[in-house]
Formats: C-alpha cells, structure tokens, sequence
C-alpha cells in the first residue's frame, strides 16, 4: 500500500551565521598574480610584429569602407532636396 504525503508547506532553513571571510593580503595577491603571468604563452617577437600588422591592416580596412560608405550616404543626402524640386 502506498503511503499518502501531504502537501506541506517547505520550511524555511535555519539562518546561518554569516562566516568571516578569510583576509587576503595585499602580497598575496601580487604573488599570485606575478605566478599567473609566468603560465601565460606569449608571443615570440616575429609573431607579435605579424599580429601587429594584421591589426593595423584590418583597421586600415575598416576606415577605408566606414568612409566609402559615409561619402555615398552624404552624397544621396545631398541629392535628396534635389529631387523634390
């Protein structure tokens, strides 16, 4: 036979007190940090100068058709007073 539950409303957990935080040192941190960037790959010099250009190219890209577009755009503006005669 199967035992029916009730429908109980869920109690609420007891309040914990809140734990301290353990203070970190400002040290710590820095030694810490220093250790992450030893684990870091960083780029040999040849492939840092070849990302650099590929940098400034791809921006060198983007002006030349950010301004492409902004001249035909002032150009039809200024053609529209023209149209309606």
């Amino acid at each position: 036979m199967e035992k029916k539950i009730a429908n109980k409303p869920a109690e609420k957990p007891a309040k914990k007190a809140k734990a301290a935080k353990p203070k970190r040192s400002v040290a710590k941190f820095f030694k810490e940090v220093i250790g992450e960037l030893k684990k870091l790959n960083w780029p040999t010099p040849k492939e840092l100068i070849s990302y650099t250009f590929t940098v400034l190219a791809f921006i060198v890209l983007m002006s030349i058709i950010i301004g492409a577009l902004d001249l035909a755009f002032g150009q039809g503006l200024a053609l529209l007073p023209k149209l309606n005669g």
